[in-house]
């Protein structure tokens, strides 16, 4: 699982991606909004905490409202010291799914996290689609231009994340920990084989390519 921490007190954050990375979660820090916006508009991320108020253009509000208006349906985590309803209500309206008053226990927001992650995703649909391609969670087929296609577990998992991200460039390493879980034996030629594979199954028989290369970074799926 991937966790994006927005905070600009550095000694707040370090404690944060500390706690976090024990718990096993890949993280990434960004210590003021403007690089926070840019992070969490740009790559994946399974739950983000964000500071309230943040130096730059962007502060935690204007960052939740930018995802939401994005279509970016990461449970997000509001950090604040600021502790009046007034307060709570205004992030929890621009998007947020959960607010933490400081100061607080590691305990209660690993807690948090872990409840957020647990939540069903808007955008954890049973069927996905992409053009004539659509992939059922339920039923684990796969089918493009009305025609059944068969996956491997693996290439099921790969060809599920890209669609869950559809239109958004990511790279081999958030791939190899989503779907291989950071597995020491994994490596970035890895990917480039898997996808490979799924270019074999659901491009190559069709006129229109749905899995994009990004050069000296990794891949996107696009209709």
């Amino acid at each position: 699982m991937r966790v994006l921490v927005v905070e600009d007190e550095h000694k707040i954050a370090r404690a944060l991606a500390k706690a976090l990375e024990q718990e096993t979660y890949a993280v990434d820090v960004a210590y003021d909004g403007d690089e926070g916006y840019a992070m969490a508009t740009t790559e994946p991320y399974d739950v983000a905490i964000i500071d309230r108020m943040l130096p730059g253009a962007y502060d935690g509000v204007a960052i939740v409202k930018a995802m939401r208006e994005a279509k970016i349906h990461t449970p997000v985590l509001f950090l604040s010291a600021l502790d009046s309803i007034a307060e709570r209500t205004t992030g929890l309206d621009a998007g947020a799914d959960d607010y933490l008053v400081k100061p607080f226990a590691l305990e209660e927001l690993l807690a948090r996290v872990r409840a957020l992650l647990r939540r069903p995703s808007e955008q954890q649909s049973d069927t996905l689609t992409a053009g004539d391609l659509s992939l059922d969670t339920v039923t684990y087929s796969v089918k493009r231009g009305g025609k059944d296609i068969q996956l491997t577990s693996k290439e099921f998992a790969l060809l599920e994340y890209l669609l869950r991200n559809q239109g958004r460039p990511i790279s081999k390493e958030v791939i190899i920990s989503h779907v291989w879980d950071y597995d020491a034996d994994i490596l970035p030629n890895t990917v480039e084989v898997y996808v490979k594979y799924l270019r074999n199954k659901i491009d190559t028989p069709f006129p229109k390519p749905l899995i994009h290369t990004v050069r000296g970074f990794g891949y996107k799926l696009e209709a």
